[in-house]
């Protein structure tokens, strides 16, 4: 990451939390209407976090204005503790809110939705992406093609051609932002129709599906053909069921290491490993014994994983995920043994020499740099 990238980072969840806790504060009092079970964003315009990741300039501006802001209500409160020489404090604010870099509104505000604030109800569990995976065939492919690269054989018919989903599009806007789109449609700067809204075809949940199949499918296509993941991708979410214990959801081990293993022959030999907790993924139930303890058996599973690794032949893929739920790496069938290389989730996608790390192992080594990279929140998705 740049220098700037951790305060930057900072700035913007500070942001995203703040209009948040704006949003609940509004909707305990109640001010702001539902809308489809969660609270409506009742402003036309919100703060964006996604433009001050392009514009370092304004970013360091708004940086600076907060700071001159804090000082100027440090200096009131001065004031009002301190009788002889208020006048002279008070004075002094208007001279730091003339100083301060105000950035440009233009970057700083965007038109907002209903929805902006929105969060999605499904968990981007593996049966929400194959619905979704049916739902885009149906109502999208069209436009956006089957590999949603935007070349499909109505493209060049649409007012605007359709975009790349595999390019930062879904990463950097909001989820519930695109939620309202595809219900509501999207428009152009002068007010006309560029995408039709589809809210008289697609339900509220049939959208949140449709959206988490296209970021699966994007990551996959991404990775296919870059050879690393651009924007990061969580694993979906599959039930487990574990010997001795009943049926949980993959996130369920949230603050754990992921170990995923796609049932095949290279996958035979794969054993527990404390790191991490391991998980065999096969393509349907079938019986007979796992060389490890957690088994999720569901078609469903097998064809999110497929889609988030842009693979065709999935059985013996080995995915590792973080802490937090992001895919970070890979092995594929035939692979010698785990490498920093295979850390194809990171800051530029490009693997670093193995020798800048001190480690026992390859894997250690991985684990390390997996550890060292942590995936960072941004508004509308989030960076490496």
């Amino acid at each position: 990451m740049p220098p700037e990238a951790e305060w930057l980072n900072q700035l913007i969840a500070a942001l995203q939390s703040a209009q948040s806790a704006l949003l609940r504060l509004l909707d305990a009092v109640g001010l702001v209407q539902p809308l489809d079970g969660q609270p409506a964003w009742p402003f036309a315009w919100r703060l964006s976090g996604e433009n001050l990741l392009i514009d370092l300039g304004q970013a360091r501006r708004l940086g600076w204005t907060l700071a001159a802001l804090a000082v100027a209500a440090l200096l009131v409160l001065l004031a009002l503790c301190w009788r002889r020489g208020r006048w002279y404090v008070l004075a002094s604010v208007p001279l730091w809110l003339l100083a301060a870099p105000w950035p440009d509104s233009r970057v700083l505000l965007v038109p907002a939705t209903p929805a902006s604030f929105h969060r999605s109800p499904t968990g981007f569990s593996a049966r929400a992406i194959v619905q979704g995976q049916a739902l885009y065939a149906q109502h999208c492919a069209a436009c956006h093609g089957a590999d949603g690269r935007g070349q499909g054989p109505l493209a060049a018919a649409q007012p605007v051609w359709p975009p790349n989903f595999a390019g930062p599009l879904l990463w950097r806007r909001a989820d519930g932002d695109l939620w309202w789109h595809v219900l509501h449609g999207v428009r152009g700067r002068q007010g006309e129709a560029t995408m039709a809204g589809f809210g008289d075809r697609l339900s509220g949940a049939e959208a949140w599906a449709l959206i988490d199949f296209m970021k699966a499918q994007g990551a996959g296509q991404a990775l296919r053909v870059a050879g690393f993941w651009p924007q990061p991708v969580g694993l979906p979410d599959v039930a487990v069921r574990c010997a001795g214990q009943g049926e949980r959801p993959l996130r369920s081990w949230n603050g754990q290491r992921m170990r995923v293993v796609a049932e095949g022959r290279a996958a035979a030999t794969v054993l527990e490993d404390p790191r991490f907790v391991t998980v065999l993924l096969r393509q349907a139930a079938a019986p007979g014994p796992a060389a490890v303890d957690c088994v999720a058996s569901d078609a469903a599973a097998w064809q999110a994983f497929a889609l988030i690794t842009g693979s065709d032949a999935l059985a013996g893929t080995q995915l590792l995920a973080d802490r937090h739920g992001w895919a970070r790496a890979r092995a594929v069938p035939g692979q010698a043994g785990w490498s920093e290389d295979d850390l194809l989730c990171r800051t530029e996608g490009q693997p670093r020499g193995r020798a800048e790390r001190a480690a026992p192992d390859g894997l250690s080594a991985l684990i390390a740099a997996m550890d060292a990279e942590p995936v960072r929140y941004v508004k509308g998705g989030f960076v490496h």
